[in-house]
């Protein structure tokens, strides 16, 4: 039989390495962060790459217990007290285009414009334009701009600002702000979301897009693990979350 493959963990009686490096060893000599980024990458984080990817999962930990994803986990271990792990799983089930998971599309966006900058010789505004037609035709939401609660996003300047800090903006960064000046002229001011900003920002540290969405599972998980562990200490089973209103037929009779 084929064994499985692959180039992350070695484990075997008294050795766990990841990435070849013992994993005793980085447990007091590195940060959670660094090992995240080690075993997505295969190497260690330089100081600004750590500082820049902890920003991130802080910013994405928590948008309270509204949120879809912590609504979801709430609402899930309130009806089965007996599984908090499943109750964190219906969280991150929650996360996908319209929620914390738009930083992937997002990525492909971004290489998207830039490639075409760089093949058909455009600039990013108009790059930006080509972008903002086309997905306005299709139907679709312009990745990464927008906010349902802010009219400016607080987490975007603060992470946008380390990245300058730590030479890591780019060509990322400089798209997204070229595709929201562009988009409050020919549309209406529609700030850079988070989603928005951790995908100029990865994509200028060179991760592949599918970690758009990852980091903020990674990041939103230690949050969804705090909702459920305060509804466990702060509220009874099956309490009702949401108000119903009834909206449908009138009381009917099969005669």
């Amino acid at each position: 039989m084929q064994p499985w493959r692959s180039a992350i963990v070695d484990s075997a009686d008294g050795i766990i390495r990841y990435r070849g490096y013992d994993a005793a060893s980085l447990m007091t000599q590195r940060t959670f962060t660094e090992t995240i980024f080690l075993l997505h990458r295969g190497r260690l984080p330089s100081k600004a790459e750590r500082s820049v990817l902890d920003a991130i999962l802080i910013g994405v930990a928590d948008h309270g217990s509204g949120a879809p994803s912590c609504a979801a986990a709430r609402i899930a271990f309130s009806g089965n007290r007996q599984s908090v792990s499943a109750a964190v799983a219906a969280g991150i089930l929650a996360v996908g285009d319209d929620h914390g998971g738009a930083g992937m599309g997002c990525m492909d966006m971004i290489a998207s414009a830039l490639a075409r900058v760089r093949s058909e010789n455009l600039s990013l505004e108009q790059a930006a334009t080509q972008i903002i037609r086309e997905t306005r035709q299709e139907g679709r939401r312009i990745a990464g701009l927008g906010h349902r609660v802010h009219h400016a996003d607080p987490r975007t300047p603060v992470l946008f600002d380390l990245a300058r800090k730590n030479g890591i903006a780019g060509q990322g960064v400089a798209f997204m702000e070229t595709l929201e000046k562009v988009a409050a002229q020919l549309i209406k001011p529609l700030p850079i979301n988070i989603d928005g900003a951790l995908a100029a920002v990865l994509h200028d540290m060179e991760f592949a897009p599918a970690f758009g969405r990852l980091v903020f599972i990674i990041g939103r998980t230690a949050g969804l693990c705090a909702e459920v562990a305060e509804e466990l200490g702060r509220e009874k089973p099956m309490r009702i979350k949401i108000p119903v209103e009834y909206d449908g037929e009138p009381p009917r009779s099969l005669q």
